[in-house]
């Protein structure tokens, strides 16, 4: 099963570490580069700008991503060179960076791919996980560096572990994935002479380009954005929050992230779920997201709720095997009924992820900078809403390798202000993974959504059915 999390529980087998950075002549490229007419994507400038805004914050405010697996063979440092240097030559992402003009615009600059090369250096032997740990944290960039990735080989007696970090300005859950079974084929070609087909791929700048055309051609009068108003009008022109609190509001400064993961149900269960959401006419996700309604009833009485969750971007091809930040949140309201029971919400949910899917090239962004004071929408610079994500893991690409390598996926600790849900299906069980504020408030609430939560589910799965229970609130 792959491991997620945040990096401090990140456990790798002690052993010589060796370091890939860029190059000082590709560091000089880059600088070098010329504005290139693709802005970057909404989320990305949103990104840069929060970075830029939490420079002083003490901590790396920016979100770093982490990918190891493991190889039972002698490193080659000249093969693994090669393999890296290919797959960042390969992701058009790699070699743009954004500077931040003196009258605030966010530019992307780009240089030729040819010049990407990298540098390795040995720091010797480590002795234990948290030296790793720190060292691969202090030595990658962040989002305002071109070079805001390192990579790594910690041998070991047997083999070694290779690292990717890369901060999320340049990848994105499923490129995790893609940069594994990249750097996986590429360093088996290079060191064993093997001649294993690599995937095309396509540009992560022409999506920008895709996605900022249709977002030039949008109006206030937009039907798109005119839903979106409407959505958050809905919720008295502010954005959802967590249904229980969370102890934020006693910090004026940040509150740091912090994780937990717990196991939702065995496979068997998983499938029992899905064919009761099949039958009500949704999918896995559409149920999810009729359970997350479900459970914000019963700790709030309120029976209207609105759901976010993210929605890749790529479009079928060579893009699906491109790395980058491909993904936007989209909306699923619904409205629980006083007789209402999951497979009720569940195929009302159906509908609305439906009708949420028609927003995917509709940053809510981009809405922001077109509504007006009379909208009455109270959403300020920064803002954050809970997420719930499911995702397959079945499904990845180079999933059936991840096992056999010891693949895992990690994030820094950075900041968070609301609830990040991930829940994943893998061969033999589904967990659930939350990112939330590191308060005892915010612990303790996490706690008690997650019972309620499993709970829900698990009824589901054992009697193909669930009926909320709502307390009457004083």
């Amino acid at each position: 099963m792959v491991s997620f999390g945040l990096i401090d529980e990140w456990q790798p087998r002690p052993g010589r570490l060796t370091s890939w950075t860029a190059a000082p002549a590709a560091i000089a490229a880059a600088a070098a580069a010329d504005v290139h007419p693709v802005p970057p994507s909404h989320q990305q400038e949103e990104y840069l700008r929060a970075a830029r805004r939490n420079e002083t914050a003490g901590f790396r405010f920016s979100r770093l991503c982490l990918i190891a697996f493991d190889i039972q063979a002698p490193l080659d440092p000249a093969a693994l060179t090669s393999a890296l240097t290919t797959f960042l030559r390969r992701h058009d992402t790699f070699r743009t960076w954004f500077s931040v003009e003196p009258d605030g615009a966010v530019v992307r600059r780009a240089f030729d791919a040819d010049d990407i090369d990298l540098v390795h250096t040995a720091h010797g032997d480590f002795t234990t996980p948290g030296q790793i740990r720190d060292h691969v944290q202090a030595e990658t960039p962040g989002p305002s560096h071109w070079d805001c990735f390192t990579f790594g080989a910690i041998e070991w007696d047997g083999g070694f572990t290779i690292y990717c970090a890369v901060d999320h300005l340049n990848t994105d859950g499923i490129s995790q994935a893609i940069t594994c079974v990249d750097l996986m084929t590429l360093y088996m070609n290079a060191a064993f002479g093997m001649d294993n087909p690599v995937t095309p791929v396509g540009s992560y700048l022409e999506y920008c380009d895709r996605e900022r055309t249709i977002s030039r051609a949008l109006t206030r009068e937009s039907p798109h954005v005119q839903r979106w108003i409407e959505l958050v009008r809905g919720q008295e022109g502010r954005l959802p929050h967590f249904p229980l609190p969370l102890g934020t509001d006693e910090s004026d400064t940040h509150t740091r992230s912090a994780h937990l993961t717990t196991t939702v149900f065995d496979e068997a269960a998983a499938q029992r779920f899905e064919e009761v959401c099949r039958a009500s006419g949704a999918n896995v996700t559409a149920g999810l997201m009729a359970v997350a309604a479900l459970v914000y009833l019963e700790f709030t009485g309120d029976s209207d709720y609105l759901g976010m969750t993210p929605k890749s971007t790529r479009q079928a091809g060579p893009e699906l095997n491109s790395v980058g930040w491909f993904t936007s949140l989209i909306p699923v309201p619904l409205t629980v009924d006083a007789d209402a029971t999951f497979t009720s919400v569940a195929a009302a949910a159906a509908q609305s992820y439906d009708a949420g899917k028609e927003l995917t090239d509709v940053s809510f962004h981009r809405v922001l900078e077109l509504v007006r004071p009379e909208d009455g929408i109270a959403v300020q610079p920064g803002w954050s809403v809970p997420m719930i994500s499911y995702i397959d893991v079945r499904k990845l690409p180079g999933v059936e390798m991840f096992d056999a390598i010891n693949g895992c996926l990690y994030g820094n600790r950075g900041s968070s202000e609301e609830v990040f849900i991930w829940i994943n299906r893998f061969q033999d069980q589904t967990s659930m993974t939350f990112l939330y504020p590191d308060t005892e408030i915010g612990a303790a609430s996490v706690r008690d959504y997650t019972e309620k939560f499993i709970g829900v589910m698990e009824a589901v799965a054992a009697q193909g059915e669930y009926e909320p229970v709502v307390a009457v609130l004083t």
